[in-house]
């Protein structure tokens, strides 16, 4: 089971590869808070992001689920760093052992400290490409396209998530 935050929601919608999801084969959430960010406030922006959101949500590709509120929730609310759907997002993670899909560091540096499983957008594309739902070569273009999108990556990454294409497609 994957919680998602808002910044990967955002990328993949971007790109227009929300797809993803549906190649997951597990059930992928989105607590309210980040329901609240990405789609009511990105309609309300006008961001065309937010629309393809809703529509994974109204086909039933995402669910959106309130989160409780717990001392995990009370304590990491107290973090500077960390966005309203950020607490959520790693709330909802340890309240059902769920793996949240996360890009910022910070978030990540909670999820650590606090035992929670965490993934990013990357994790995704790769995963993709090793269960075989996308080629290698299509993996890459995907990957570019979340840059285009304007998720970031750095150099350092971008060279290890190109190696570890390489090594999947050699698998195949």
């Amino acid at each position: 089971m994957f919680v998602f935050d808002a910044t990967p929601l955002i990328t993949l919608a971007k790109s227009d590869h929300l797809d993803i999801v549906t190649s997951l084969d597990e059930m992928c959430l989105v607590p309210e808070r980040v329901h609240a960010e990405v789609v009511e406030d990105g309609l309300a922006a006008g961001y065309p992001d937010a629309r393809r959101v809703r529509r994974a949500i109204d086909d039933g590709d995402l669910t959106v689920r309130a989160c409780e509120e717990s001392p995990l929730f009370d304590e990491a609310d107290e973090i500077p760093n960390l966005s309203e759907a950020d607490v959520a997002v790693l709330a909802l993670a340890a309240e059902l052992d769920a793996t949240a899909v996360m890009d910022e560091t910070a978030g990540r540096a909670v999820a650590e400290t606090e035992n929670i499983r965490t993934r990013g957008t990357a994790y995704l594309v790769l995963r993709l490409v090793r269960d075989g739902a996308v080629t290698a070569d299509d993996g890459r273009e995907l990957i570019d396209d979340l840059l285009d999108a304007g998720w970031y990556c750095s150099p350092d990454l971008y060279a290890k998530l190109l190696r570890k294409l390489e090594t999947l497609d050699d698998a195949e």
